[in-house]
């Protein structure tokens, strides 16, 4: 629901099909980066409010994981779009129930509402609570290393298409086979009493009049087990099934995150921990009294349930909100924020969060919000590319396409300078130009020759490059005749004349927050005459934070 809600809004926000060819000549304005950004998060938080039925929860998603960049005018927008997400989802599942207009259905994941006497919980019980959050941490971190040494073990031999489509298949073949084999030597077998709260009760080796929890567990959709961990009576698991279940179904988990099958991490993770946070309550409750306050194992179900979740992704603000809307009750709030900052904590020690992991091994130039802790010593001169590809402010076309037609190097902005007659010294920055305008001013003949023999020649407008993006044509595609190449282009109209620039000696930790606060993908650098010396890329940023140890890893793991 997060990725659907994200691509919807990114293609949405366009006002056109790209893969049908067709333009509705609407939202041009949205037709650049920032904007495109800003739908993207909102499409995300629309899908965490009509998956979960958390509106306040979606916003949070969005500005905890979802968003680089986020200001005050985007937090009311998200909000309106995730209410309306909660909206619509509410009306049509009204429809559907066949209660025209009654609006009042959770998402599209519930839980069940926790009532509020059967949530009852002490001060003596928070730091079992806090324990719990140490546990479910540490699996956390488990889960994280094995899937990361897994998705090597993906990236490395199991990259062609046929191969992908046989292990999807095996993974499956294993999954119905050790379910039914643990089914089979399972004999936890349940009274199917009047007051029972299966909806779904399977018999399968049981006597008449009994149903198996081991069965019930596996068979029925993973949301509706973990609504029945949470809210069923004492004594409906046996100690022994939960364990079992919860070794195995972590197992499966770990090794299903990552096919090239369109599943998430949420939902496992959630029933994971419900079903090991169910069986700390219930062995809890057979060292005290029964009638205790201890009684009760749905609660700690639930806080199992959101320990495993935040010790895998390490979400802490936005997936308190969730489980709190999710649920219905405020009244664990404050359990629930302790347990996730204890397993975040806990797992950090040990391993990145999981989604923090796969953008390491996909090679996305992501920036963390803080620079690491080594770069202080550091300057832009360490990290700077050098020498640096450069435009003179009138360029020879025949230059322009040798330089964009380089698939080594496949740059994405260029310094345009100015030069000295005969000189090997740097040249004088005069501002930057990306090869998204470069394309389309080849593709459009935007020659200084032209120019002058075309007295009727349209200017070239500020839509046309709106109207390119954001699949600009490969410069294989663009013809440039031998004739042409010897024309000449001036790149002053359109380069940014004031891009931001540092000198050699600025610190890194400074360079690297200009890159995160403002969005930037390069950064030129002058010395005190003002003239190009070098450049730094995101992807300059992003491998000098990988390390050198993560980046032997990344780069075997491609080989």
């Amino acid at each position: 629901m997060i990725h659907s809600g994200a691509v919807v809004a990114a293609g949405v926000s366009q006002g056109r099909s790209t893969s049908l060819k067709k333009d509705f000549k609407i939202f041009e304005y949205f037709r650049r980066d920032t904007e495109k950004r800003d739908f993207v998060s909102a499409g995300a938080a629309a899908g965490v409010s009509a998956a979960f039925g958390a509106p306040v929860g979606g916003v949070l998603f969005s500005l905890e994981e979802g968003a680089s960049f986020w200001n005050q005018m985007l937090t009311w927008r998200i909000f309106f779009a995730s209410m309306i997400s909660t909206f619509t989802l509410n009306f049509f599942l009204s429809i559907y129930h066949n209660k025209t207009g009654d609006l009042s259905s959770p998402g599209l994941i519930n839980f069940g509402r926790f009532e509020s006497d059967s949530v009852a919980y002490n001060l003596y019980e928070i730091p079992l609570f806090i324990a719990m959050g140490a546990i479910g941490g540490l699996l956390g971190a488990l889960f994280n290393i094995l899937n990361y040494w897994l998705t090597i073990f993906r990236i490395r031999y199991v990259h062609r298409p046929c191969l992908q489509v046989m292990e999807a298949m095996l993974v499956a073949a294993v999954t119905a086979t050790v379910s039914f084999a643990m089914i089979y030597f399972s004999n936890d077998c349940q009274p199917l009493g009047p007051d029972h709260a299966e909806e779904y009760p399977l018999q399968l080796f049981c006597a008449d009049g009994e149903y198996n929890s081991m069965a019930t567990a596996f068979f029925n959709t993973p949301e509706r087990s973990v609504r029945s961990l949470f809210h069923n009576q004492p004594g409906t698991y046996n100690p022994l099934t939960l364990g079992m279940f919860t070794l195995t179904y972590f197992f499966l988990a770990c090794w299903t995150y990552g096919l090239t099958v369109s599943a998430g991490v949420f939902i496992p993770s959630l029933l994971i921990g419900a079903a090991w946070g169910r069986l700390f309550g219930i062995l809890l409750a057979s060292i005290t009294s029964s009638g205790s306050i201890w009684a009760d194992p749905g609660k700690y179900a639930l806080i199992g349930a959101a320990a495993q979740l935040g010790g895998i992704v390490r979400m802490t603000l936005s997936l308190t909100v969730i489980m709190v809307e999710a649920t219905g009750n405020v009244t664990y709030g404050l359990p629930i924020m302790l347990v996730l900052m204890t397993a975040k904590i806990v797992g950090d020690y040990f391993v990145e969060g999981l989604y923090d992991i796969h953008i390491k091994l996909q090679s996305v130039p992501f920036l963390h919000w803080e620079a690491p802790a080594t770069s202080h010593w550091l300057t832009a001169r360490e990290v700077m590319s050098s020498p640096v590809t450069c435009f003179n402010r009138i360029e020879k076309v025949g230059t322009i396409v040798d330089v964009l037609s380089i698939t080594s190097t496949n740059h994405n902005g260029f310094p345009v300078v100015m030069h000295v007659a005969g000189s090997d010294e740097p040249a004088k920055l005069c501002g930057v130009i990306l090869r998204s305008q470069l394309i389309v001013l080849l593709k459009h003949k935007v020659f200084v020759e032209l120019a002058r023999s075309r007295l009727t020649q349209r200017k070239l407008q500020l839509k046309d490059f709106r109207d390119a993006y954001p699949r600009f044509p490969p410069i294989q595609s663009i013809h440039v005749s031998q004739d042409e190449r010897e024309c000449m282009m001036d790149l002053t109209e359109f380069m940014n004349p004031t891009p931001y620039t540092v000198p050699q000696e600025t610190s890194l930790p400074r360079v690297f927050k200009l890159f995160r606060a403002l969005g930037l993908r390069h950064l030129v650098v002058v010395d005190d005459e003002n003239k190009v010396v070098g450049l730094v890329t995101r992807k300059d940023l992003a491998r000098y934070h990988l390390g050198k140890h993560g980046l032997e890893e990344l780069q075997l793991a491609q080989t």
